[in-house]
């Protein structure tokens, strides 16, 4: 059994086409970042979700930080990110420890982003907040972007963070509507629209982004619905990228999405009249998240 798995395993990385193929970068590189981050024993979605952008992006000291641990109580089947129902408690020191890498990284732009904690009763919306707020207290120029679970739709928990008024207020939406249900465990396609709904109902002056991963078996024709239900909640950003499979327990890649494709439905993504598009194979949500269209 053994044997066979280790045999799909080698199948299936010899099967990934040359275009998402990429090295993961220097040592020299990482170093800087990963020895930050380890020595405050904070996360970033970088390491937890395996990036394959991750060598690039260290390399120009920039990263994504993962709030309230390394454990989500979400089981989505395309994440890479640890599964559990018991998280560990909350780090007190981790707003203040986040606030210290950011700047001796001197970021310009940070994003945030964290595991689901539904355990929590405010699902993290809070800690959000409390780490927004200890990265201005010394950081006062940077910006912060903010990738969040959907809080269950809940507007109290939305607006607490939109009311800190971040950067750029990004929830993915991941996939397409027929598809959520096998592919985001535990979340709704009309409550991810809605969050973003809600945040432009708050402040309009906020962006808004969100981030489709392709390969589950969707088609361009419902990939074309996804933007325009998002178009609708007056979603400004949008990233598109490849679902690449990070282990045999995960969902399998029913296609590899050609980068001519991505580039053919970036183009429609920016006629329909999104402000920031990016569209291509290894595009993940917060790539290059800082920098100007």
């Amino acid at each position: 059994m053994t044997s066979f798995r280790t045999n799909q395993l080698k199948s299936e990385i010899a099967a990934i086409p040359m275009w998402l193929r990429r090295p993961i970068g220097k040592a020299s590189e990482l170093s800087t970042v990963q020895r930050i981050i380890k020595q405050r024993q904070i996360h970033t979605i970088c390491e937890e979700g395996r990036c394959p952008n991750r060598g690039e992006c260290y390399a120009q000291k920039t990263a994504t930080f993962l709030l309230m641990g390394p454990t989500c109580t979400r089981s989505c089947a395309f994440c890479q990110v640890d599964k559990g129902h018991a998280p560990m408690p909350l780090d007190p020191e981790e707003p203040k420890k986040v606030a210290e890498a950011v700047q001796l990284l001197g970021l310009r732009y940070v994003v945030l982003t964290s595991v689901a904690r539904d355990d929590l009763p405010d699902q993290g919306a809070g800690w959000f907040v409390k780490t927004i707020e200890a990265i201005r207290q010394v950081n006062p120029k940077t910006q912060i972007e903010v990738l969040t679970p959907d809080f269950y739709g809940e507007w109290q928990r939305i607006a607490a963070i939109a009311n800190k008024k971040p950067a750029c207020y990004n929830h993915n939406i991941e996939t397409v509507r027929r598809l959520t249900g096998p592919v985001r465990r535990g979340a709704k396609y009309d409550r991810s629209l809605l969050v973003l709904q809600i945040v432009k109902e708050i402040d309009p002056s906020i962006p808004t982004k969100s981030g489709l991963m392709l390969g589950h078996g969707e088609t361009v024709e419902e990939v074309i619905e996804t933007m325009t239900d998002l178009r609708q909640v007056g979603c400004d950003r949008l990233t598109i990228g490849q679902y690449m499979r990070p282990s045999l327990e995960h969902l399998p890649v029913q296609k590899y999405w050609t980068p001519a494709e991505f580039d053919e439905l970036g183009a429609i993504a920016k006629q329909m009249g999104f402000s920031h598009v990016r569209s291509g194979p290894l595009v993940r949500s917060s790539y290059h998240a800082g920098e100007e269209e």
